[in-house]
């Protein structure tokens, strides 16, 4: 079997086996999550992407987005199949122009851009921003930071493992920006954390 019959089987396997029941988990679990920021949540269904994309980061993708998204994919996952994955199962379409893509997936490992790369949003409409979907090596584990903002019951701690070292330097630019401002959909596994624009970190004092 040559590359190219390979990449083209693996575009139409691995989607939801039971997609409406499915979507609407992912959805809600990521709705309740983003309403929650660190709070720990499993998504409740899975895909199988092709590599190097995860199962949760999958099933995130074939829950919101759709031929009115634009996507931007990580080096790593343009050059494999999943751009084929995400427009056979979504119709979503890729995109190479950051601030066009409504929705980023990065992949464990790989290199996070800076997030005022993303459409950001206006000060009339905010709401026209990115979500960037990363994976991580863990949702637990990693340096402790604590959590303040809207929906979190005074502080939460969290202690994601695997993002960039300067990833409190981005998240306080980007902090800055309210009401403008991207949002964060942390994947580990079929695991979400949720870090919207409006929740302030800070390496916790032991």
């Amino acid at each position: 079997m040559g590359i190219q019959t390979e990449i083209h089987a693996s575009a139409y396997a691995g989607a939801f086996t039971d997609p409406v029941f499915q979507s609407q988990a992912v959805f809600r679990a990521l709705m309740d999550t983003m309403a929650r920021p660190g709070t720990i949540t499993p998504l409740g269904a899975a895909a199988a992407p092709p590599a190097p994309l995860g199962p949760g980061a999958g099933a995130i993708a074939l829950t919101l987005c759709d031929d009115g998204t634009p996507v931007w994919l990580s080096p790593a996952l343009a050059k494999s199949s999943v751009p084929a994955w995400l427009s056979f199962h979504t119709g979503a379409a890729r995109t190479d122009v950051k601030p066009e893509a409504r929705f980023v997936f990065v992949e464990a490992g790989g290199i996070v851009p800076g997030f005022d790369q993303f459409a950001l949003g206006t000060q009339e409409y905010p709401d026209r921003s990115a979500t960037l979907v990363l994976e991580i090596a863990a949702l637990e584990g990693g340096a402790q930071l604590t959590a303040t903002g809207p929906g979190i019951n005074g502080e939460a701690v969290v202690s994601p493992m695997g993002l960039p070292d300067i990833f409190l330097t981005l998240w306080a630019e980007n902090r800055a920006l309210f009401p403008r401002g991207v949002d964060l959909i942390l994947v580990a596994g079929t695991d979400v954390l949720c870090l919207p624009r409006t929740t302030k970190l800070r390496h916790r004092e032991v």
